[in-house]
């Protein structure tokens, strides 16, 4: 089995950053979380596999504190997708 990884983003106003932000963590299989304005990097949270709810809580206020100054910005994704195909020689 091989991990891949993947990256998608998606813009959101100010006022809805820490929503979307608690969304895509309770998704799961998330690695990283980055948050963007005008193409620069704001913020970066790396996750770890298995990382459980009470953790989000310092992540999510941070984004709390982050969405009181931004406008809009740009959220990025990184995930990991799992690639179940056997190996066949």
């Amino acid at each position: 089995m091989t991990e891949r990884t993947f990256t998608e983003s998606f813009k959101v106003a100010a006022d809805q950053l820490q929503s979307a932000v608690e969304r895509v963590l309770r998704e799961g299989n998330v690695r990283r979380v980055i948050i963007k304005q005008h193409g620069r990097s704001i913020a970066e949270f790396p996750l770890t596999v298995g990382v459980v709810g009470a953790v989000f809580a310092p992540i999510l206020a941070a984004v709390g504190a982050l969405a009181a100054v931004l406008s809009d910005c740009t959220i990025e994704v990184e995930r990991a997708a799992s690639d179940d195909k056997p190996n066949v020689a």
